[in-house]
């Protein structure tokens, strides 16, 4: 067992500022979920009066025992990549290479049987009804465009409060052309390119004639009944289809159910309800990975033998 000596103090606080290194080249909330891993996996070492770096094995494998008692295996697999990090950053040997720890996660996977949770799917029944509650408002107007144009551009909560004004286009036929400059699995911004409805173009176009011209942010807050140039936080997003959810009078218990990510799941089951092949589904949400998609379509109500 490796116990605490003054060479791990040093490092203990030295961890913290190896992460100021990561800044840049990692996305903000990937750097939060590094931070608050480390510091859960060192509590975890003080507590036990065991040496966090560097780890060895062992260390590394009763951490993650006692972290599978609440924790589901993703989210240990998530603590298991920041220990990682940090022993990269620090130039010491990576204690989650060994074949214990690969052993003890896959124990835990398997005494864990179940299905990942996933955000109930909005489908277009659902965001039909969302639509006709919103109030007759500047935040009715707001919330209608971004809960449309959310679902048509199957957007990540982070995409849709990144979209700029400029971004967007009107097109000839009544519908948008929109721009997705970065999104989670394109961290060096090469971007997608999206379409919508003409509904969504339509309440895109009602809100910003409200709005005005002078906001760089496409969707902002408001205050005070008056437009404000700075983006809606992340968190606002997922308030909004809550808030939507519950008016539009689903029972609490389905409400819980529903976050931001419910915009972009609804919209890929629909897709495959509608027949869309996988090419144009993952073009239209910009997955990259068939695997991925298949968890978001694995839930849809689409059932190949209905015309049979």
């Amino acid at each position: 067992m490796m116990h605490l000596n003054s060479n791990e103090s040093l490092l203990k606080h030295d961890w913290r500022q190896e992460f100021k290194r990561l800044e840049g080249a990692y996305a903000p909330a990937t750097l939060r979920a590094y931070y608050t891993d480390v510091q859960k996996f060192t509590d975890y070492c003080e507590l036990e009066g065991l040496q966090p770096f560097p780890a060895n094995a062992k260390t590394v494998c009763d951490f993650i025992a006692a972290q599978g008692l609440d924790l589901r295996p993703g989210s240990v697999r998530r603590c298991l990549c920041a220990i990682r990090k940090i022993h990269q950053l620090l130039r010491l040997p990576d204690p989650t290479a060994d074949e214990d720890v690969n052993l003890v996660m896959r124990r835990l996977r398997r005494s864990k049987l179940g299905r990942p949770r996933q955000a109930k799917g909005m489908t277009r029944a659902h965001l039909e009804q969302c639509l006709a509650v919103q109030p007759d408002s500047p935040w009715g107007l707001r919330n209608r465009a971004l809960l449309s144009l959310g679902y048509d551009l199957l957007t990540r909560r982070s995409e849709l409060v990144s979209l700029m004004t400029d971004d967007i286009e009107f097109r000839e036929d009544g519908t948008l052309r929109a721009v997705i400059r970065r999104g989670k699995t394109d961290p060096f911004g090469m971007g997608r390119i999206g379409f919508t409805s003409r509904r969504s173009a339509q309440l895109v176009g009602e809100w910003l004639a409200w709005r005005g011209d002078d906001i760089a942010p496409l969707f902002c807050g408001i205050y005070r009944g008056r437009a404000i140039n700075r983006s809606l936080e992340t968190t606002k997003v997922k308030l909004i289809v809550k808030e939507a959810i519950l008016a539009a009078g689903l029972p609490p218990e389905e409400v819980a159910a529903f976050s931001s990510h419910s915009l972009r799941v609804g919209a890929a089951q629909e897709l495959l309800r509608a027949g869309f092949d996988t090419a144009a589904i993952m073009r239209a949400g910009g997955w990259r990975s068939t695997n991925v998609l298949a968890r978001y379509l694995e839930y849809a109500e689409h059932n190949v033998w209905e015309a049979a």
